[in-house]
Parts: structure tokens; sequence; C-alpha cells
């Protein structure tokens, strides 16, 4: 079973490069990030004529999650919960949808990306990376296969960018930030990608501007954390640059993960 992540900014803008995409790779699930469309104005029936099922959670000209599967879509979950005595339920960005897909529970996340900080875009994006610690230690206790992927907006580690010093002061490799993908990572969350890669360069975005992609100036923000049931039956994960090469691309590749299932 193939899983994978997939910025896609703007699925209308990109809908000849993802279907494309989609018939050549063919996975199982595409958990897509940053589809910039309300659900009602998505265009499903393009992928389900094509035996997709697919199900959204979207917002006007910005954000919004989806899945596009080969099988169906079960137990779907839109918007995090909020934490104990939170007001996060006055939340109405579309950043996380989950689901059961072929046994495994799956979660398709468009972290915040919280630039500039300090300020208020920083403060949401920590406060909702904590709801998204406290969502992924109850999936742990469901002892299922889980798969919480997506463009996490945080860059891990040093070696996860092409000039560390050019981001010390953003948003996507402050402390805070890094320390919370490390408290999912705690939980008992495999990082799929360095699991089979362990060190090295591994992108999976590049700016538009500066010649990012052509001089390979990446980043790696787009991320497959896998329960310990899910880290178990890990057969690969690999980044495909292939789809970034492409004529009017989206600015993220897809990442994506195998499992034995």
């Amino acid at each position: 079973m193939k899983i994978a992540t997939f910025n896609i900014n703007g699925v209308k803008a990109r809908l000849p490069r993802l279907l494309e995409w989609l018939d050549e790779f063919s996975p199982d699930v595409a958990c897509l990030q940053e589809i910039k469309s309300v659900d009602d104005n998505f265009p499903r029936m393009e992928f389900e004529e094509r035996g997709w099922h697919v199900e959204t959670f979207g917002q006007k000209a910005f954000n919004g999650v989806a899945f596009i599967s080969k099988h169906p879509i079960e137990d779907i979950h839109r918007a995090l919960p909020a934490l104990d005595g939170g007001n996060e339920e006055e939340d109405v960005q579309a950043r996380y949808i989950e689901a059961t897909i072929k046994g495994v529970r799956i979660a398709s996340i468009y972290l915040p990306n919280g630039n500039p900080q300090p300020g208020p875009k920083f403060d949401y994006k920590i406060s909702w990376m904590d709801r998204l610690i406290k969502r992924a230690e109850y999936l742990l206790s469901l002892e299922i296969p889980v798969v919480l992927a997506g463009d996490y907006n945080v860059i891990p580690h040093d070696e996860d960018c092409h000039n560390p010093a050019a981001w010390v002061d953003d948003a996507l490799t402050q402390p805070e930030s890094r320390q919370r993908l490390r408290s999912i990572i705690n939980l008992g969350y495999l990082d799929a990608l360095r699991q089979i890669k362990p060190t090295g360069a591994a992108y999976s975005y590049w700016d538009f501007q500066r010649g990012a992609w052509q001089k390979d100036h990446g980043i790696r923000i787009d991320h497959l954390l896998l329960s310990p049931q899910a880290a178990d039956i890990l057969k690969d994960c690999q980044v495909d640059r292939v789809p970034r090469g492409k004529e009017k691309s989206s600015d993220h590749t897809p990442v994506w993960v195998e499992l034995d299932v």
C-alpha cells in the first residue's frame, strides 16, 4: 500500500499535473494539502470518473486538505479537537482531515507556516501543534497502523535545508517548532523517510524564486510519521522529485511511504 503526501498548491491550478501524477505513480492514497478550494467547488468529477474516492475539507482560496484514494474512505474526521479548556472550536482554518483507508488510520495535515515570528501567526502555529500532539497521542492509544502525513512547515534539522543560515529567523526552524515535532516522534512515531535515508539531503520543497529548483536549494518539510504498528510494516519511503520538474508544478513534490498491507 503506497501512501503519498503532496502539497498541491492549488488543486485547480495544478489539476493536469496532479491527474498525470496519479495516473503514472498510482498511489493507493494521496494526502493533499493546500487545495485552496471549498468542498463544493473541488473538481471531484475529474477524479471520480477515473475510479478514485474523494474526501475534502476545504476553504476558499487558502489552506484545505483532501484524500484521493483507490479504496473506500471510512470514519472521516475533519479538524483537530480543541484542547481541554481551549476555544479552538472557533478555528475556521481547514488544515486537518483523518480517516481509515484499508485498515490504516491516515491524516492529511497542513500545519500553519507561522511567519512572521514572533507574533500571532507563530502563536497560532504553536497552539495548533499542541493540539496535533494531543491527537497523535490519542491515535497511538488505538494500537493500529497510523500515518500522519502532510506539510508540517517544520525543518527538523539543519541538514534538512540547503542553507541553514538563511532560515535562522524563520518560523520553520524555531526551537519551539522543532521541539513540538520531536514531541510527536518521542511519543513513539517514526520519521519514515529518515528510517530509509538516515542522513543527507532529501528535500520536498523548492521556492519558485531564485532558481531554487534548478540549483537544488530546497528544504524538507513534508513528512510521514508512522505509529509503531505502521513502522513494523514499513517497506520503503522516498521523495518523488519528478512532479517538481514539470511545467506549472507545485513548489512541493510528493513524498511516499509503502506499507506491507
